[in-house]
């Protein structure tokens, strides 16, 4: 049955796959350009929506859109309840109960003053919009983290409050919302009290028991492997439903504690729930940032006044940052941390959604600037993207807060050879960590100055010891193949697969040996074995890092030493790249090789630290 649309408008199903495009070509083209995500999808669906008039979302999906937004906030918010396990918060604990029980209300009164006196709003449209403001929005935090590479726990105090402060702010709002109810209307105080009571605690309770109830049949295999990720979003989907029906908006606290529940339930398949989850995300936060965008009203922006800059500017130069430091004033934290946070505070998605649904509750109340608060919202979000978007990074880099300021490699297993490559890596200036779960091993590596840490690479405790953002490369280099294929399958999804590689594996071109290529990493060194690489090294055979020059080209190099073997290459940016063949290192000047050949081929006047 066909679908009427309107003259110039797109049938849903081609709105729906112009959506995914849009979002998904922008973080694309963001990670190409090396910019933030969030910045670029803000751009594209405005210039798609009002601009240029290809997509209306309310046009061309119609009623449905509001709610496709409130159920993808929802999944955003459960998968990031999935990331907080309490193990990662450690030294960060303090840090995050004083954002969220300190660091929350004082941030809803200040916003609220700064809307009275700022934006020039009512008092009852301060409360309900101070209160959502509370959210600093996990849907722009996420990609900023994942872009500034930031080190370990100012990265985690931003990622908690975020996550946390998300439902939170919606409550709030919620409960200035029943105030202004109660005054404008005849709904008794005691009767909007116990809503709220009743709505809250029965989120808290669903979201607890939903998460131990699926935790609890994961773990018993009640549910078959090939169903948990449908049951979990099924499940997904009921609580928040079945929560907001009791109490709007409460929904999002419903699967916030769902998703911690789960999170440190231990889960033997908590991997894969997660990953899945994860990619489910990037697709929905592309989205509901092309449909919020998109949707922008030009017409509505311009009922905006000069007050509404002077509020965007209050906020984001005094309202975040007194809260914050006034919330962490008596923590341990050092002062360069706290100053990141409080200059840190982007909104995101889930303010523009309940902004808009609470404004029009408030305008059908008789609240005459209402309609003014999904507007504010909106320059708000676009002022706090773009600003920390692109400040983020250089602020952290200047505070000595990024995890490294070049791209490292962890080397997985001390050898004679990883210990050379290592001191080679040190000299080209590249990071570089050597792990092995046996101490023996790394004597060699700390004897040479190199940084190493005993223990198992895929433990708990190198996840909390290890500032892996530092680092970009994997490289599996220990004795046992089988390990080596456990490490690089694992770490393929964090690093991204195209930045794990593995020594080769003995036997591996025989039929009974070989593995699918969904498993292990990238080979390197013409796929040589840990075996045939440590026979090299005890031969005197020595790692040299070359550069090439105008005057010396690849074909010179190569020329000069035909037995050399080429690892990996470090380009003009001085980031590294290994390498499965040779034909992958460019010809051009600056870009330096590492290279394996015996000691006896001097290379003495190309050869540069």
């Amino acid at each position: 049955m066909a679908v009427e649309t309107a003259p110039g408008a797109l049938d849903p199903i081609a709105a729906v796959a112009l959506v995914g495009a849009l979002g998904v070509g922008a973080q694309w083209l963001a990670w190409q350009l090396r910019m933030p995500a969030i910045v670029l999808m803000l751009a594209v669906g405005v210039l798609a929506g009002p601009v240029l008039g290809i997509f209306d979302p309310a046009r061309d999906i119609g009623e449905f859109y509001l709610p496709m937004i409130s159920i993808a906030v929802a999944i955003i918010l459960f998968e990031g309840g999935l990331t907080l396990n309490f193990h990662t918060l450690r030294d960060a604990a303090d840090g995050v109960k004083r954002l969220v029980f300190i660091g929350a209300p004082l941030g809803w009164l200040l916003s609220t003053l700064a809307l009275r006196y700022g934006a020039g709003t009512t008092w009852e449209s301060a409360a309900v919009f101070g209160g959502i403001m509370i959210v600093t929005g996990p849907t722009v935090i996420a990609p900023l983290l994942r872009s500034a590479r930031l080190a370990r726990r100012p990265a985690a105090l931003l990622q908690w409050e975020a996550i946390l402060n998300d439902p939170v702010g919606a409550l709030a709002a919620v409960l200035a919302l029943e105030v202004v109810i109660v005054l404008r209307t005849a709904e008794q105080v005691g009767s909007a009290v116990w809503t709220l009571v009743i709505g809250i605690a029965l989120a808290t309770v669903l979201g607890i028991a939903a998460g131990y109830a699926l935790a609890w049949a994961f773990r018993r295999a009640k549910v078959p492997e090939f169903m948990k990720v449908p049951v979990l979003f099924a499940s997904v989907l009921a609580v928040f439903a079945v929560s907001n029906m009791v109490l709007h908006e409460s929904g999002l606290l419903a699967v916030t504690v769902m998703g911690i529940v789960i999170a440190n339930a231990n889960l033997p398949s908590y991997g894969e729930l997660h990953r899945f989850k994860e990619h489910a995300t990037i697709l929905l936060v592309s989205g509901v940032f092309i449909l919020l965008a998109a949707s922008l009203d030009f017409a509505a922006l311009s009922q905006l006044t000069w007050r509404s800059v002077v509020f965007v500017i209050i906020v984001l130069s005094i309202v975040r940052p007194v809260t914050v430091m006034l919330a962490l004033t008596a923590t341990k934290l050092p002062l360069k941390e706290k100053l990141l946070v409080a200059t840190t505070g982007p909104r995101g998605v889930v303010l523009v959604a309940v902004a808009g649904l609470f404004g029009s509750r408030l305008a059908e109340l008789g609240v005459e600037d209402g309609a003014l608060i999904g507007p504010l919202a909106f320059i708000l979000v676009a002022a706090s993207v773009v600003v920390h978007g692109f400040t983020l990074a250089p602020v952290a880099k200047w505070l000595g807060l990024t995890a490294a300021e070049t791209p490292g490699v962890i080397l997985v297993g001390g050898s004679h050879f990883t210990t050379g490559l290592a001191q080679t890596l040190k000299k080209a200036e590249i990071p570089v960590l050597v792990t092995d779960p046996n101490r023996g091993h790394l004597r060699g590596a700390r004897e040479a100055g190199i940084t190493t840490f005993f223990g198992d690479i895929l433990s708990e405790g190198a996840e909390l010891r290890i500032e892996l953002n530092g680092y970009k490369t994997v490289v599996a280099a220990t004795d046992n193949d089988a390990y080596n294929t456990l490490v690089a399958t694992d770490l393929g999804p964090e690093f991204g697969r195209e930045n794990v590689y593995q020594v080769g594996r003995e036997k591996s071109t025989n039929a009974r040996h070989a593995l699918p290529s969904t498993l292990g990493g990238r080979h390197f060194v013409g796929g040589m074995t840990y075996n045939a690489l440590n026979r090299l090294m005890w031969q005197d055979w020595e790692f040299r890092l070359t550069r090439l020059t105008e005057e010396y080209s690849k074909a010179d190099w190569r020329e000069k030493r035909p037995e050399a073997h080429v690892l990996a290459y470090i380009d003009t940016g001085g980031e590294i790249h290994f390498v499965e063949d040779e034909e992958d290192v460019p010809d051009v000047a600056d870009t330096r090789i590492i290279s394996l050949l015996p000691a006896e081929q001097d290379d003495t006047a190309k050869t540069v630290a």
